[in-house]
C-alpha cells in the first residue's frame, strides 16, 4: 500500500482548496473522547488554548504553556480519524523570532502528530507564517480579535464595527494570506468587513463571531453546548448541558447519601453460586 493512499485525514491543501466551495465546518475539542464525537462532523479540529479557559478556568488564554497545548492536541489525535487537527501554538512560543516558532511549531507536530499549527497576528506575523510554511510546516492563521493580545486591545471587544477602522484588518488578511497560509480565522469583525476580505483573499476564512459570509464556521465546543459559564454574544447554543449534567450529579450524590447507589447486585454479592 502506499503512503498517499494510507492517508485518510484531511490535510491542509484540502482545506485550502475548499475556498469558495462547500463550507468548512471546524469545531474546538481538548480531549480524546470529545474529539471523536466531533471528528465525525468536522473537516477540522481545533484544539485551542481556549483550553484555559475551559478546562483550567483562567481568565484569558495567556497563561497557555507549550506544554499544555502538546498534552491536549495528542489526545485529540488519539481520538479522531478523519479531521484535520490543527493545534494553537501558545502565546510566548512564536513571537520573539521565526526560529523560535519553527522550534515550537516543530514540537507541537513532532509530539501531537497533528495536521497544522495555528498563530495569531497579520502583518506583524507574515514574515514568520512565510518562514514555517516554506519549512513544511502548515499554518492556519487568526486576524480580527486576537485573544492572545488581550492586554493590548484591554478588551474582548468586536473589531472593525467603522469603515474607517476596516484598513488594518484588511492588510493583515492580505498579508497571511500572501505568506502562504492555508486558511485564517476571523473573529469577531463586522459583516461588512468579513464579507469583503472573503471575497478578496484567496484562502479559506473561518469566522467566529464574523457572519456567514465567511468559508467556514468555528465555535468553543464547550460554548455551543452550553457547557461555559460565561459565552460570547455572537455565539449560538444548540445544547444546553449544563443544567443536565448538574441534575445528573445532584441525583448521583443524593443517592450516595441515601444508600440507594444502584447497581448490578451480583457485584454486591460475593457468595458463590
Amino acid at each position: 500500500m502506499s503512503v498517499q493512499s494510507a492517508i485518510r485525514r484531511k490535510t491542509a491543501p484540502d482545506i485550502r482548496a475548499r475556498k469558495r466551495g462547500e463550507p468548512i465546518v471546524m469545531l474546538t475539542s481538548y480531549h480524546a473522547h470529545t474529539a471523536a464525537l466531533v471528528d465525525r462532523h468536522c473537516d477540522v479540529i481545533l484544539v485551542g488554548d481556549s483550553l484555559g479557559n475551559v478546562m483550567h478556568g483562567f481568565e484569558t488564554t495567556v497563561p497557555v504553556t507549550l506544554e499544555m497545548m502538546i498534552l491536549q492536541g495528542a489526545a485529540v489525535m488519539r481520538g479522531s480519524k478523519q479531521a484535520l487537527v490543527v493545534v494553537d501554538m501558545p502565546f510566548g512560543s512564536y513571537e520573539a523570532s521565526r526560529e523560535q516558532a519553527f522550534n515550537s511549531a516543530v514540537r507541537i507536530m513532532k509530539e501531537t502528530q497533528c495536521g497544522a499549527v495555528k498563530l495569531e497576528g497579520g502583518v506583524r506575523m507574515a514574515e514568520t507564517i512565510a518562514f514555517l510554511s516554506g519549512r513544511g510546516i502548515p499554518v492556519m492563521g487568526h486576524i480580527g480579535l486576537t485573544p492572545q493580545s488581550i492586554n493590548t486591545l484591554g478588551s474582548f471587544r468586536a473589531q472593525g464595527r467603522n469603515e474607517v477602522d476596516w484598513g488594518p484588518i484588511e492588510d493583515d488578511a492580505k498579508a497571511v494570506a500572501d505568506a502562504g497560509a492555508f486558511s485564517v480565522v476571523v473573529e469577531a469583525v463586522a459583516e461588512p468587513l468579513a464579507r469583503k476580505i472573503t471575497e478578496t483573499i484567496a484562502i479559506p476564512t473561518i469566522g467566529i463571531g464574523a457572519s456567514a459570509a465567511c468559508d467556514g464556521q468555528v465555535l468553543v465546543l464547550e460554548d455551543m453546548l452550553g457547557l461555559s459559564p460565561r459565552t460570547p454574544k455572537f455565539v449560538r447554543r444548540y445544547g444546553n448541558l449544563g443544567p443536565a449534567m448538574e441534575a445528573a450529579i445532584e441525583s448521583y450524590a443524593a443517592d450516595v447519601r441515601s444508600r440507594a447507589f444502584p447497581g448490578p447486585e451480583h457485584v454486591y454479592d460475593m457468595k458463590k453460586s
